[in-house]
């Protein structure tokens, strides 16, 4: 099959479309049809090797965690899904090696829900790792509730931007931070836009003088500093950019795969209460471009690479 590999770490220009052998599917996986394949920060980073103290490369590695796609094979351990069906997922594992920027993916079943029928290819590959990040950070870390607000940062991006349709969703108030281009996104989703920058704090706390009850950092460093001076009493604070946050009391939170939680991101896409921004699309050749552009940071919604049927 072809697939996008590299066989050192580096920048986008280690990344090669090329031939590879098919993927083996076991017992308790499923071979899936690549429809759709998002890039996420996370992508890079292992590229360049900042997750090598953690993730065990087995070189050549094929980059990406999230998929769409058709189920063209299942295990013979996997009873739950049929060839044909139409699957999303957030396929990690704990080394890497076998990623989704290919033409198949043997994908564990564990890490796999059923598309949303409401959704493209493209924007459902923007949900699985993105939406399960902001799930459960909101329901887990933060148990955000009715009433309360929360100051989500990088709020036009791909969690931030989910992030604040759920916390809408579960019935608080949303402030999320955004370049001024993105303000009216930001309210669209549900949210009341502040910019980034100097400034925040105050910014802030004209919105919310007493403080807010719940921060979602995506960003770390200065942000997460101001952040940790604007809880309210009793406010909690979770990062997922920047593990210190555990000096300022808050708690630190990396993505696990869970089949429930994503398909429960599935459903709410198909009610209507989730929806997915596709700011621009690459073939799978041009791989390498659409990791540039994920780098620069400053993406509204997701990044998708396409695989043709």
């Amino acid at each position: 099959m072809k697939a996008i590999s590299y066989s050192r770490y580096g920048g986008p220009e280690v990344l090669g479309l090329g031939e590879v052998d098919d993927p083996r599917v076991g017992p308790d996986s499923v071979l899936v049809k690549v429809r759709a394949a998002a890039v996420n920060p996370v992508d890079w980073k292992c590229r360049e090797g900042y997750l090598d103290p953690i993730l065990q490369p087995v070189f050549p590695v094929i980059p990406g965690w999230d998929v769409s796609g058709v189920v063209v094979r299942p295990g013979p351990a996997v009873p739950e899904f049929a060839v044909g069906d139409e699957v999303i997922g957030y396929v990690r594992e704990d080394v890497l090696s076998r990623g989704t920027f290919a033409e198949y993916v043997a994908a564990p079943a564990r890490t796999l829900a059923r598309k949303p029928r409401s959704l493209s290819f493209e924007q459902a590959a923007g949900i699985p790792l993105a939406g399960l990040t902001a799930y459960q950070v909101l329901h887990r870390v933060l148990e955000v509730k009715r009433g309360e607000t929360i100051l989500v940062h990088a709020a036009a991006g791909g969690v931030g931007s989910i992030a604040v349709q759920l916390a809408a969703h579960l019935g608080a108030r949303v402030i999320g931070t955004a370049s001024e281009r993105n303000h009216d996104f930001v309210r669209g989703l549900g949210g009341e836009p502040v910019s980034h920058g100097e400034g925040l704090a105050e910014r802030v706390r004209g919105l919310a003088p007493e403080g807010v009850d719940a921060v979602f950092d995506s960003v770390g460093g200065d942000a997460l500093k101001a952040s940790a001076n604007l809880l309210a009493p009793e406010g909690r604070l979770a990062s997922i950019a920047d593990p210190e946050v555990v000096d300022y009391g808050g708690r630190y939170w990396f993505v696990r795969p869970d089949p429930q939680d994503l398909q429960h991101l599935s459903d709410l896409a198909d009610q209507g209460t989730i929806t997915i921004h596709v700011s621009k699309t690459f073939p799978l050749d041009q791989a390498a471009a659409a990791h540039r552009l994920n780098q620069e940071g400053r993406t509204r919604g997701k990044i998708v690479v396409t695989v043709s049927e």
